[in-house]
């Protein structure tokens, strides 16, 4: 990489005061564009989460119990696909007009949901609100870097990690409320003046200097095509397999050599580009690929407290749906403290050994919950979610800041996107491999029961946690057995996330740099003009 050179960051990676400040341009009303982002960041949040606890009622007047899960699922997929889109948009264009149109799409998407007359409509119109999620989840990031100067990032990044965790925790109980108390399309509709409001702060306050191109911007749409082709093939194999049809049968098999084939042509495609949307530097440059493996890992280990744990709390430890998530929620308390405190970490000892901390301190904490006794105490698994929440709280966000200082305006928010992208299509490969593992030794649990209790036994995890919420059609023996089944399945799951902390750590040893680089706008704009 030629271009100015990168001053190096390790023992204190904090720029000269005079630096810290022409970094970006900051505008004279950051706090109504605070604002804006912390309310769009809560709408992202919430609709990942909010209509979990509304589905009965929105099968039962929809129907469509079959294909429910593409509410969750849709969402997500658009999500990810529509990542790397945005990034390279809002380093083309401007950050504010990507989240503008966002915010509307957003919008329209809730609009539409509050309108479904059917599942299937319900759920085309979540993937409306995915492509508007997309925006939201990548750009709020970005915009946010480049409003704060280095030194200020940890602040502005902890309150959005504690507004999306608030959100998250808060999103099942208000979509069970409004759809208990009202009617499940007010779990869409309170998202219009949220939008709106967050639309106006944007509009009026967020301003973005006049850069100069040499050239008329061109968006790469073929790069784009690929893109959504090759991670909708890919993710829909990866929700679908195992569940809507087996891993080795004709739709898997179509739908994986689809994704290959669509893969190999967007990667032909990309370095024919002028300007493609995944460019070749976010994989050749060491501290952006090293953390984009992490944050791969990164999705695929949180499956484990985020999908498996609710489960294991109430089938394991007996408790009621609220009081299990109170058992997640401790993670949720002690990640963005942890994160508004990496700051005083990474500036004495640098991102990469602040990082490398934390995903060490995670790895443990994830190996230790097989340690636990059966059945246990509630308090067990809240402690060991809230060192969990600690340990990812000292790993991720330096990482974000590290990214995102090493790269100057017109790369960040590509560069931003394909770290998120990156996380987003390992909780979905992360779901897929550990509802395979925790299948597979439920099969094997199940398969050797005693004869006197195997006869009418579930046979999967869904349908063992049916069974234990209505425990009256087992003999207590039976019960009992099915409770170890899910306390076994569940550690295995644990040991899998384990060992994807395992591999992020091993990424940031010996594939990060030692020292990450921090560039400043001035250099940006030199190697620019280079």
């Amino acid at each position: 990489m030629g271009g100015t050179a990168r001053r190096p960051m390790d023992a204190d990676p904090r720029p000269p005061a005079s630096q810290l400040h022409s970094e970006t341009p900051t505008p004279s009303h950051r706090r109504p564009v605070v604002a804006a982002l912390m309310l769009g960041m809560s709408l992202a949040a919430l609709d990942s989460t909010i209509i979990s606890t509304a589905v009965p009622q929105i099968v039962g007047d929809l129907g469509g119990f079959s294909v429910f899960s593409w509410l969750f699922s849709g969402y997500l997929l658009a999500v990810t696909v529509s990542l790397p889109l945005y990034g390279k948009l809002s380093d083309t264009f401007g950050r504010k007009p990507v989240l503008l149109a966002g915010v509307v799409l957003f919008v329209i998407g809730s609009l539409l949901c509050a309108g479904a007359w059917n599942m299937a409509s319900l759920i085309a119109f979540r993937v409306v609100q995915g492509l508007g999620g997309g925006a939201l989840q990548g750009t709020i990031q970005v915009v946010a870097a480049d409003l704060y100067p280095l030194k200020e990032r940890p602040k502005i990044q902890a309150r959005l990690s504690s507004v999306w965790a608030l959100s998250s925790v808060a999103g099942p109980a208000l979509g069970g409320m409004l759809a208990g108390y009202a009617d499940w399309r007010w779990i869409f509709l309170i998202n219009l003046p949220v939008g709106a409001l967050a639309f106006i702060l944007i509009a009026r306050h967020l301003t973005e200097p006049r850069r100069h191109r040499a050239s008329r911007p061109r968006v790469d749409w073929a790069g784009a095509l690929g893109v959504f082709l090759s991670g909708g093939l890919l993710l829909t194999a990866l929700v679908q397999g195992g569940v809507a049809w087996g891993w080795l049968s004709a739709p898997s098999l179509t739908m994986l050599g689809g994704a290959a084939v669509c893969v190999a042509a967007t990667v032909w495609i990309e370095r024919h580009a002028a300007e493609p949307i995944i460019p070749g530097w976010v994989w050749h440059r060491r501290t952006i690929s090293a953390v984009n493996i992490a944050f791969a890992a990164l999705g695929l280990l949180m499956i484990a407290p985020t999908v498996f744990l609710p489960t294991y709390a109430q089938s394991v430890l007996g408790l009621g749906p609220i009081p299990a998530g109170f058992v997640l929620s401790t993670m949720t308390l002690s990640w963005p403290i942890a994160a508004a405190l990496s700051s005083r970490v990474y500036n004495r000892v640098g991102f990469r050994r602040c990082a490398i901390t934390g995903m060490t301190a995670a790895t443990l904490v994830l190996a230790a919950f097989p340690l636990l006794p059966y059945p246990g105490a509630a308090w067990q698994p809240a402690l060991i979610m809230l060192l969990l929440g600690g340990a990812l709280g000292l790993f991720q966000l330096p990482l974000i800041i590290g990214v995102q200082s090493s790269v100057g305006w017109a790369e960040r928010g590509t560069a931003t996107a394909s770290i998120l992208f990156c996380r987003q299509v390992g909780q979905s490969v992360g779901a897929a491999l550990f509802g395979a593992v925790a299948n597979a030794t439920l099969a094997s649990r199940l398969t050797e029961a005693p004869d006197a209790i195997r006869p009418g036994l579930p046979d999967d995890l869904d349908s063992v946690s049916r069974a234990l919420e209505h425990p009256g059609t087992l003999t207590d023996q039976a019960a009992d057995y099915l409770r170890r089944a899910v306390d076994t399945a569940v550690d295995h799951v644990y040991l899998g996330s384990a060992t994807a902390a395992l591999l992020a750590l091993l990424a940031l040893v010996f594939l990060a740099p030692r020292r990450f680089p921090v560039r400043t706008e001035a250099e940006a704009e030199a190697d620019a003009e280079a």
